[in-house]
């Protein structure tokens, strides 16, 4: 019994504490006897941790991993970003080349509700020609936008100028001064933007740069970035110019060896109209009104970068995903999924953001989200991982645990090990025939934004999403984001842990609905066990006068993360209604629950209890303030609004709020996650509870009670929620 298994590692993770009898009440051990008694409710499973398993027969395994093709997921991105190139100006009028090409296979695989959305763009800066050649005391060519796009910086505009070039160090201000700039070109290490501001105020005529965010590691990478913003409306300066590191610093040489250097600059862009396009499909799913998954990936971040890995890896694994599927169910080997799969390929944020807000009665039906962003990494030469990201407390889901089972799943499978097999060679081998044999290198993470999903955790959105990331990436936002750093077994894992997990909760029935909430309880344990570790580790530093404050900040933590479990499994009762069996299982899951809370509690008193007496405290009879026993009975509930209000609206309703509002509620603490604040605002949490809940997920400090309470009135006033 596997979870049985786990209860065994949590008591002993805890024993040099529950060891000291004297300060753990008999209260404690009658707990755990409860505790070991309610891991028998668990399902069978293998019994040993490093065993692979998953929450689909063994069968249907096989098949997903046969089908998952990494080849035709590089071909993909071989074909779309092979290299950085210039786009053509009639890509602008019609659709652009990745659209063109989803599309085009998408109709090839067969898929179903093959559409491309469109909504208004813009205008946006586009390369036209531009060159940079030495004239003296040589001949040669510099830099060449034909030749390589991310050698001109995006926002340069038209110039045709012949100049000295001056060497300006890092940028500075003081650096600019004392080089006189005016009438030349400056040469940077610095930042090219900073350099363009301040360099053309002076009167530079242009910039040179060959700044990297990398430059020992990939000194031949040029950063994929721009020029112009807020402080260029007073620069003179037309363009900037980029070159690698190692080119870069062959100038600087020159020139602090005070060699004048004389250079021809010649600039051509222009500015372009554009729409945003947002290809789709569906699986349709038996059952029309039993909900969604989707996924999800970003075409372009902007038109003139184009990344391998970022993200155009995530669109060709989820195209491979899309066929897979497809073709495993007309095909007889998989059946009709009950629930819909449905695929989206947008522009970040910009495109995903207006396509939720017209499809927002949708959402209300979407059980999840899957972003892939960044996701064909070779992993070995980069150091990196294959990092799924969890979704925060606010949009509590079951989707992590069954990522995390298909992560753990190809991780155990794809390495060697004594406990794993007992002999040489991967367990369960997924190996593209082209690809690298590595190990499957992963993390299972904290949730972080900033891609896709984050629109779909919007607070107006509410749909749980997770994302799926190669990091680090050496190569991320340079020219040498192309398709030779990816790797076909990469790309097969990860089509195989995309398309198994939505595959399992799309099709979960009563039973697979009641191991995935086995999975979650089982995974519930060890992350509470993982907060009395952080908060034994905080309160270790605690002294006499902030030890009080200091305890129940970190005993937060575990009742936060008990309140979050519970949360998540009760989001399991999506997948299976009118089951009285299944609503007592998952009761007797969240007793559970419940009883790891109260034993982990106990436990991190008894550490408390040492502590404080090693502080010549005389114990740790901490009493509630005024202000949290109000805050206990303040429970604010979102009101219907809000998914009305959809992608960012609730940020619209509370910019037109009057002024006296935020002053009569003012919010003196900085950086409070208000957005996650409102997320937690379910109608169960209180003020209190909302405040451990945010503490537990930030890295640091501690968020103020009374801003928690000021900004829920807030909410209240703006008509989103209801106390």
């Amino acid at each position: 019994m596997y979870c049985i298994n786990f209860f065994d590692t949590f008591i002993n993770a805890q024993s040099d504490i529950l060891n000291y009898q004297r300060y753990v009440p008999m209260k404690t051990k009658r707990i755990l006897v409860v505790l070991a008694g309610l891991t028998m409710i668990f399902i069978s499973g293998n019994g040993q941790n490093s065993t692979p398993r998953t929450l689909l027969p063994e069968k249907i395994i096989d098949e997903l991993i046969g089908e998952s093709s990494g080849e035709r997921a590089m071909n993909h991105i071989i074909e779309m970003a092979a290299y950085i190139h210039d786009r053509p100006d009639s890509e602008y009028s019609g659709y652009f080349f990745e659209t063109q090409y989803v599309l085009n296979k998408l109709r090839e695989y067969g898929l179903e509700g093959t559409v491309v959305n469109k909504y208004p763009g813009g205008t946006t800066w586009d390369g036209i020609k531009a060159t940079l050649w030495e004239v003296s005391p040589g001949i040669s060519k510099i830099a060449d936008y034909g030749d390589l796009p991310a050698m001109l910086a995006s926002g340069s505009t038209n110039a045709d100028v012949t100049a000295d070039l001056v060497w300006v160090g890092e940028g500075r201000q003081e650096d600019i001064e004392k080089a006189g700039v005016e009438g030349k070109i400056a040469v940077t290490s610095g930042s090219i933007g900073m350099v363009h501001s301040l360099a053309g105020a002076k009167g530079a005529l242009g910039v040179i740069s060959y700044n990297s965010p990398r430059p020992l590691e990939v000194p031949l990478a040029i950063p994929i970035t721009g020029i112009g913003g807020r402080r260029s409306s007073e620069s003179k300066a037309k363009f900037g110019f980029f070159l690698p590191p190692r080119e870069g610093t062959i100038l600087r040489d020159r020139l602090l060896g005070r060699e004048k250097i004389t250079v021809h600059a010649v600039v051509q862009a222009q500015n372009l109209e554009f729409d945003l396009e947002v290809p789709s499909c569906i699986i349709k799913g038996t059952d029309p009104g039993a909900g969604e998954v989707i996924f999800s990936a970003h075409l372009y971040e902007g038109f003139v970068k184009m990344g391998a890995n970022d993200d155009l890896s995530g669109c060709a694994a989820i195209l491979e995903i899309a066929r897979m599927l497809n073709t495993m169910i007309n095909e007889g080997r998989l059946d009709r999924p009950k629930r819909t799969i449905r695929f989206i390929w947008a522009p970040e944020f910009s495109g995903t953001g207006p396509w939720v807000t017209e499809n927002k009665e949708l959402m209300k039906k979407t059980l999840c989200n899957i972003n892939l962003d960044m996701v064909g990494l070779w992993l070995k030469p980069s150091q990196s991982f294959l990092c799924m990201h969890r979704t925060t407390f606010g949009n509590p889901h079951y989707i992590n645990d069954v990522m995390e089972n298909y992560y753990n799943f190809v991780g155990l499978g794809n390495r060697e090990g004594l406990a794993v097999s007992g002999r040489g060679g991967f367990v369960k081998r997924i190996v593209a025939p082209t690809g690298s044999d590595d190990p499957f290198y992963f993390a299972i993470d904290d949730h972080y934004g900033a891609s896709d999903h984050e629109v779909f955790n919007d607070w107006g959105v509410q749909v749980p999403g997770i994302m799926m990331i190669t990091w680090p990436d050496l190569y991320y936002h340079t020219s040498q984001d192309i398709s030779d750093k990816c790797d076909a077994t990469q790309f097969k894992r990860v089509c195989f842990i995309g398309a198994a997990a939505a595959y399992t909760i799309a099709n979960a029935d009563e039973s697979v609905a009641a191991r995935i909430a086995g999975e979650v309880a089982g995974n519930a344990s060890a992350r509470i066990g993982k907060q009395m570790e952080r908060a034994i580790d905080e309160l270790k530093n605690a002294k006499k006068e902030d030890f009080e404050t200091l305890y129940k900040r970190t005993k937060g933590y575990i009742e936060a993360s008990v309140i979050n479990e519970k949360a998540t499994l009760a989001t399991l009762s999506e997948l299976v209604t009118n089951s009285a069996t299944f609503n007592t299982y998952l009761l007797k899951l969240t007793e559970l629950i419940d009883a790891s809370g109260e034993a982990t509690v106990s436990g991190f008193d008894g550490y408390a209890e040492l502590q404080a007496k090693a502080l010549g405290l005389t114990g740790i009879d901490v009493q509630p303030t005024i202000l949290e026993t109000n805050a206990k009975k303040i429970v604010p509930k979102t009101t219907s609004s809000v998914l009305e209000n959809s992608y960012r609206g609730n940020t619209q309703a509370l910019t037109k709020l009057d002024p006296s509002v935020r002053e009569k509620f003012p919010l003196k603490g900085r950086g409070l996650d208000t957005q996650e604040l409102a997320r937690l605002c379910n109608g169960k949490n209180s003020a209190l509870d909302i405040k451990k809940l945010l503490d537990t997920q930030m890295r640091q400090g501690e968020t103020d009670l009374q801003d928690v309470i000021n900004y829920i009135n807030i909410l209240k006033e703006a008509g989103l929620v209801t106390l």
